[in-house]
């Protein structure tokens, strides 16, 4: 079972149900093919709207962190196959900057959250 937690900090409901299921996957606490509570499940157990908790989930969807497959479940999805040059380059660039943002949006050093992204990637054995 899910252990997400919700708190008043002012960051949308949906931002957090989403940013943590994001962090569980890139922790590997979930895994590719694992099915998540459904979005009935998951609404009951953290009390919020089922709307709510569909928005998160729709987001993930179209991020492609999770697969919604309609009267068999939600599930993490599997990893894409590799891009080629280009294209992963664009992406990693694109990442890149959404992260500058976000660390800046939350006074917060885009180096520092680099550094820490370095350390993450390390301790999980992500390739480079």
């Amino acid at each position: 079972m899910l252990n997400l937690q919700i708190d008043n900090s002012g960051v949308p409901i949906y931002v957090q149900i989403r940013d943590q299921l994001l962090r569980a996957i890139g922790a590997r606490s979930l895994r590719p093919g694992e099915q998540l509570p459904t979005m009935r499940e998951l609404a009951v157990q953290l009390k919020v709207d089922l709307n709510t908790v569909r928005h998160a989930y729709d987001e993930l969807e179209q991020t492609g962190a999770i697969v919604i497959v309609r009267a068999r479940g939600t599930f993490v999805a599997e990893a894409p196959p590799p891009l080629d040059g280009a294209r992963q380059t664009k992406k990693i660039q694109a990442l890149a900057q959404q992260a500058i943002a976000l660390a800046v949006s939350a006074g917060l050093d885009p180096a520092e959250v680099a550094r820490e992204i370095l350390q993450l990637a390390k301790r999980h054995g992500a390739k480079r």
